[in-house]
């Protein structure tokens, strides 16, 4: 089986950061209680030059902070947009964007996995949190051409975190009272050794 997939389609070989990344700009990333987090993002009706250079910062923020997926609403864009290089729990990587996504959770043949998930607009707080370990999300490139994404494990935890972004919820929204004060007690303990590290890294990919 190939080990990696882009935009669901087999990829061996692939580099280590997706192309993007490298004509794409860092991008400050939005933290949880910012309005563009908390709201439906709009639909994307315009395909060309200025979405595929939104996918390509996108890329580069994302490997910036360390990050498995991002949606445009956390670099403070309303757009229905993620992008994504996440692996499963095969290992085997998956890499890509999805415009306008929907979250289509198969009713069969699933079952839920209460494991760790964390945010890049919620820096250093990592909960558990239930989710499925299948997901289909059907969606658009950056051209509008039609693309269905399939994913188990992890990165069917991926896929439904980041159409949950554009539809205006963080995963805070799906804890507990309790659960949620402790991921913000989290943040509040680690988010300076974050955007040290994002840094850092920002530093080093720029060299």
């Amino acid at each position: 089986m190939p080990r990696v997939f882009v935009q669901g389609s087999p990829a061996d070989p692939y580099p280590r950061y997706a192309p993007e990344a490298a004509r794409g700009a860092v991008r400050r990333i939005t933290e949880v209680g910012e309005e563009v987090l908390h709201r439906p993002c709009r639909d994307v009706t315009e395909f060309g030059p200025d979405l595929a250079a939104l996918i390509d910062d996108m890329f580069r923020t994302m490997y910036v902070a360390d990050g498995a997926g991002l949606a445009a609403n956390q670099v403070g864009v309303d757009l229905r947009l993620f992008v994504y290089d996440c692996p499963d729990d095969d290992g085997v990587r998956h890499v890509g964007h999805i415009v306008n996504p929907v979250l289509e959770t198969p009713t069969t043949g699933r079952r839920l996995l209460d494991e760790g998930e964390g945010c890049l607009s919620v820096p250093g707080a990592v909960m558990d949190v239930p989710r499925p370990d299948r997901a289909v999300v059907r969606g658009q490139d950056r051209d509008g051409n039609a693309v269905v994404i399939e994913g188990t494990g992890y990165f069917a935890r991926c896929l439904a975190h980041e159409t949950d972004h554009t539809n205006g919820y963080v995963y805070l929204d799906r804890l507990s009272k309790r659960d949620k004060k402790d991921a913000l007690r989290q943040m509040a303990d680690r988010r300076d050794a974050v955007y040290a590290r994002r840094a850092a890294n920002a530093a080093a990919f720029s060299s």
